[in-house]
């Protein structure tokens, strides 16, 4: 399943520190938990919507209300909370590990359907919501090259991420529904 984290960060005085924190502590206390298989960071490159998006690939939503996530990767954050806004989490049905987002490649997110990304002769791939807010109900996912965002880059209703982190990946691999 697909978890994702958005928000924006209201304080500039702190922000490059807590996203040295987030980047460099959090998503590797994530990976560390039982059930987070990959994690990134992103930055919106496009208006109308959060600043920051993290893409995790976890078994399911019982990794996220378990004591190991409380004590390892879940609630860090409040030395920081005071500054964070627009913060959303939802739970997206399986697509499948999260797609790797290379430094030359950008992050395209669709709520409207997969037609805008077709067109632009991209793969989506479709994400249900299936816990936590549920909203948008759905997301198509498609990765971009960078020397192709230049021409598409004003279509409404598609949001572009530039990757912050590279893909972060456990070592545990990811557990198949007969393991589970």
């Amino acid at each position: 399943m697909i978890y994702t984290v958005e928000c924006s960060f209201a304080d500039p005085n702190s922000e490059a520190e807590w996203n040295d924190f987030y980047s460099l502590e959090k998503l590797p206390a994530l990976i560390s938990v039982t059930g987070f298989h990959t994690s990134q960071r992103f930055r919106a490159i496009s208006d109308g919507c959060p600043v920051y998006l993290a893409i995790h690939t976890i078994d399911g939503l019982d990794v996220l209300t378990g004591d190991e996530y409380r004590q390892k990767g879940g609630g860090n954050f409040a030395r920081w909370q005071q500054h964070i806004t627009d913060w959303h989490r939802n739970l997206y049905s399986d697509i499948g590990l999260a797609p790797a987002v290379s430094a030359d490649e950008l992050l395209v997110l669709c709520t409207s359907g997969p037609d805008p990304l077709i067109q632009m002769g991209l793969e989506p791939l479709v994400m249900q919501a299936v816990a936590l807010e549920k909203f948008p109900a759905h997301r198509w996912l498609a990765k971009l090259p960078r020397r192709n965002a230049q021409r598409v880059a004003n279509l409404e209703g598609l949001y572009f991420y530039a990757p912050i982190t590279e893909q972060l990946a456990s070592a545990r691999g990811v557990s198949t529904e007969q393991e589970k």
